[in-house]
């Protein structure tokens, strides 16, 4: 698969699952006071405020919140890093977006992360690390994949996916408190319909976080293809992807409530599959090589 198809493909994929994860959250609340009250009206307007209300919350947050929590310091002028700042405004020219804000993570562990949703309050955050170990072309394919996930709106979606999450747990948390002190259904409950509402309302959480971290792993994916548009060298990325990888030390300045946004696993926890905010560094390589 060309890298063209590869960023539509993904494009699709994530439609899909995005569309699937706001029904779910309606679902939820729906099964909420279905089990309650035989109803399903309230449970959706709740779980669209709810989950709205933490959306809107979670977008307007500051970009300056994340990089304190990773101990990130601001590059403002181009004499403080020369090579970083200039590779930052070419990606970004290329990519026809505004220039990212630049930080710099006092750490031996290379990786990068990317904020800010929209490509107008972008931030591209970049550990000592990686400028230690990664050689020109390997350090700008990092920039590009960073700078992909600004312009394809990735953190965006990110932000969403996690106030959705928020949302389920305080969907399903709020239905096993209001089960406990109810006295029972109504007659309008179907038993059949009314195992599968309960069943949902207790796994909503679980299944959420899995919804979340299969956005995460697809954006992966697509950000990839997009460095690989921007740079025309997908093997200068592949590298990195590599080096980055094989690296065992983890990012001990990075939250842990972050650490889906940077280019690979930060805490180095080895999790792979539906579990796992990245996709497999070997597939990720794999499909580099092809494009």
């Amino acid at each position: 698969m060309n890298r063209l198809k590869q960023i539509q493909h993904n494009k699709r994929k994530t439609v899909v699952i995005v569309t699937g994860f706001i029904l779910f959250v309606l679902f939820v609340g729906a099964a909420l006071t279905y089990s309650l009250y035989g109803e399903i009206f309230t449970g959706l307007l709740m779980a669209l405020v709810i989950g709205g209300g933490y959306s809107a919350m979670m977008i307007f947050s500051s970009t300056n919140v994340v990089m304190r929590m990773n101990h990130a310091q601001e590059i403002t002028e181009r004499s403080q890093n020369v090579q970083l700042w200039e590779m930052v405004d070419n990606m970004a020219m290329v990519a026809r977006i505004e220039k990212p804000r630049l930080f710099i993570i006092k750490d031996n562990s290379p990786n990068a992360f990317a904020t800010g949703t929209s490509p107008k309050n972008g931030a591209v955050a970049v550990t000592t690390g990686l400028m230690d170990h990664l050689n020109h072309d390997e350090l700008e394919g990092v920039i590009a994949h960073e700078v992909a996930h600004i312009k394809n709106y990735d953190i965006r979606l990110s932000t969403i996916a996690v106030a959705l999450v928020s949302a389920v747990a305080i969907l399903s948390d709020l239905g096993m408190r209001m089960m406990f002190f109810s006295r029972g259904g109504n007659n309008k409950q179907h038993p059949f319909v009314l195992i599968l509402a309960l069943a949902l309302v207790i796994l909503s959480p679980l299944i959420a976080v899995l919804i979340q971290m299969a956005i995460s792993r697809n954006r992966e994916y697509l950000a990839d293809a997009s460095a690989a548009e921007l740079t025309r060298n997908p093997e200068a990325l592949a590298s990195a992807l590599q080096k980055i990888t094989g690296v065992d030390t983890p990012v001990r300045e990075a939250s842990s409530s972050s650490a889906s946004l940077y280019f690979a696993d930060p805490l180095k926890k080895k999790v792979s599959g539906l579990f796992s905010t990245h996709p497999a560094p070997k597939e990720r390589i794999e499909r580099l090589m092809k494009m």
